[in-house]
């Protein structure tokens, strides 16, 4: 296929890059509302909220989920920095449901003044928003 027909997708995190490939079209979790874009969208620069970004290429969808960032659409290219991103072939299915329990857990018994009350709901999202993903992944592939 003809290069004119993908755009580059970048999406990296401070520690790494998570994906870097060729696709034709990006779903992603912007702060205003989810977003498409498609080869040729005008440029734009964002902000994201966590959530599930689907890069979709010829012959799959690429899930994965971000913890917030920017997105910027420049020409044939879309780039993410995101506080976290992890693919969900990644995710460790069983690992995030024990965050998700043990972060329940420390909620109930918490009232929300408790300095650590937003720490313990943010691991209960951020988990709940990896079990999705991967539960969405697998409904699709």
């Amino acid at each position: 296929m003809s290069d004119e027909l993908y755009m580059q997708l970048d999406v990296v995190t401070p520690e790494k890059s998570v994906l870097s490939r060729k696709v034709t079209e990006v779903i992603a979790p912007g702060s205003a509302g989810e977003f498409g874009v498609l080869i040729g969208h005008t440029p734009f620069l964002t902000t994201l909220k966590s959530g599930q970004v689907i890069a979709k290429t010829e012959d799959k969808d690429i899930y994965l989920a971000v913890g917030g960032g920017f997105a910027e659409v420049i020409s044939d290219r879309v780039i993410i920095l995101a506080e976290s991103a992890v693919l969900a072939e990644d995710i460790d299915e069983q690992k995030a449901k024990a965050d998700l329990d043990q972060a329940q857990d420390k909620l109930k018994g918490m009232n929300k003044e408790n300095p650590e009350y937003s720490r313990w709901e943010s691991k209960a999202r951020e988990a709940e928003l990896k079990l999705k993903v991967l539960e969405n992944w697998r409904g699709k592939s």
